[in-house]
Formats: C-alpha cells, structure tokens, sequence
C-alpha cells in the first residue's frame, strides 16, 4: 500500500480552526465574499437538490447565504473543527456535523450537491477527495467548489523568502504550496467527473501593511500548515523584515499594501447517460465545405 500523501498538517488545521472559531467574526471576510461568489454561480442552476452538503463549512457563511437558493431543500454543513462546525449551525440553523473532508462520512449515491468554499486547498490527497465525493453524489450530482490557486499572495511569499534569507541565513517553506488552473481541471477529469469546468478570479484586498495581512491570515486559520515548515517561531526581526521588503517592493504611492487571493472555482458532475456527450470521431455527416458555402468551394 502506498504511504498516504502528507503535504498538510491536518492536526495543526484543527486546532488552528477551532482557535479561529473563537473570533470568526472579526476574520470572515473573505469567506464571505467567496460565499457568495458561489452562491451567485449556483443561482445559475435551474436544477433542484433535495440532499446537499457545504464541506469546510466554517462559520457557515454559505449556508446563510444560500438559504433556499438554488432549489436546495436540506442542506447539512461540515468541518473538521467542533467550533467551526457549532458557529455554523448557530449561526443559519442549518444542521452540522464534525467531519474530516479527507474521509467522507457520505454513502455512495446519497446527494445531490456537493459545496465546499474555500477548503479544499488544505486537502492532501485531493484526487482522492474529489474520487469519494464523486462517489458520494447521485448520478447527475453536481460538485461547486472554490480553493485558493498558486497564484495567492505571492508577494508574500518572496517577501518572506528573501527576508528568511537574511535574518536567518537560510529559507523554509512558508507559505503553502496551492494547485493551479490547468491541473484543477486535470483532477476533476482523473477523479471520473464529466463536464468539468474551472475558472478562477482574484480578489485583492488593501492593506496598511504586511504584519497586519499575517495576523488577518492567522485569525483565519489559513496560514502556514506545510508539513515540514520550520518548526521554530520566527523571530519577530524576520517578520518586520518580510514587512519593509513587501512595502519596498509593492507599496502604493498612499503607503498601503495589497495582497492577491486567486480563487479557483470547480464545476462538474457526477457522470449520467443523460448528460450531453461529444460525437464520436468520423460520425459526422456533413461537409464543413458544404457548410461555408460557395466562397469556401472557390478557395
């Protein structure tokens, strides 16, 4: 059996969730927007879904959104943190359970849709993820998703390398490694979805500085959760370093900051018999000729 894929100490996430369930109200913000970003895709459907499940729920900030949007008629929340999972069903009603996103509690061909807003990058194994949601939804189930892609806070990330490199002498990893564009794409078609569709958008949000972007991502519980980060604290001359790189590099002419958060969105659905289906090669029956027309015969 293959040693399971560690890129993302799911622990640490916990504890960081459950600290960050303490004080969600003050560091939503960007669960917020995203939340609705997907419920305005989903708005898009005409399609009813009688079961549904918002995985990574955090404070429910989907599912207070949602409501009876998109002809959902139950809706159940999940997170791998007790106090997330409580903020949730607090905070819209809506039934939530303590569940791992890696381990699905879901039988075969129980639901009708699959959410997840801002989650799934923290996954390890996400082909295999996407495999048992895949599973878990009926035939014709959809799966809308939104992760943060390779291109978050880059800025940040060398900022940080390079002041590492000074202060300390060397560079460890800081800032999680997220997938891109193309390969989301890819693991939705390896995970057997059919229709997939991925698109991604950046939010960018002002800052007056670079420790204040940090101190917003730990009371998110978003920052660093490599596996083999340094497990030392960094010193506090690394961090105000970081800070006087990143404005010297990125600073407006106002002294303020910004940092880019690149949202991917997945699309698909489980695969059914009646869902459109491209022709088979060399089944078509009429001349590309004939349908361009004379000027295309005189060519």
């Amino acid at each position: 059996m293959a040693d399971p894929i560690t890129v993302f100490d799911r622990d640490i996430l916990k504890l960081r969730r459950d600290r960050a369930a303490t004080r969600a109200q003050d560091y939503n913000f960007l669960f917020a927007e995203t939340a609705e970003r997907l419920a305005d895709r989903l708005d898009d459907t005409t399609r009813t879904f009688p079961m549904a499940v918002d995985l990574g729920c955090h404070s429910g900030e989907l599912g207070q959104i949602i409501g009876t949007r998109g002809g959902i008629e139950t809706l159940y929340q999940s997170d791998i943190s007790t106090g997330y999972a409580r903020n949730a069903r607090v905070n819209n009603g809506k039934p939530a359970l303590v569940a791992d996103e890696e381990f699905l509690p879901f039988a075969e061909g129980s639901l009708d849709l699959i959410l997840s807003n801002l989650s799934l990058h923290w996954v390890n194994d996400l082909p295999g993820m996407l495999l048992q949601a895949r599973r878990a939804l009926k035939p014709d189930g959809l799966l809308l998703a939104c992760m943060l892609g390779g291109d978050t806070l880059r800025d940040l990330r060398e900022a940080l390398m390079a002041a590492e490199a000074e202060e300390e002498g060397g560079v460890s990893p800081r800032v999680s490694p997220f997938v891109d564009v193309k390969d989301a794409g890819a693991l939705l078609q390896r995970s057997g979805f059919a229709l997939p569709v991925v698109d991604a958008d950046d939010i960018t949000i002002d800052y007056p500085d670079a420790l204040k972007l940090m101190r917003d991502l730990s009371g998110m519980g978003e920052s660093n959760l490599i596996a083999k980060r340094s497990k030392k604290f960094t010193k506090r001359s690394t961090l105000a370093r970081a800070a006087a790189i990143y404005h010297e590099r990125h600073a407006r002419e106002d002294g303020r900051i910004h940092a880019k958060f690149q949202v991917i969105y997945l699309t698909a659905w489980a695969p059914d018999d009646s869902q459109p289906k491209p022709l088979r090669r060399g089944s078509g029956q009429v001349s590309l000729v004939d349908f361009l027309g004379d000027d295309a015969k005189k060519q």
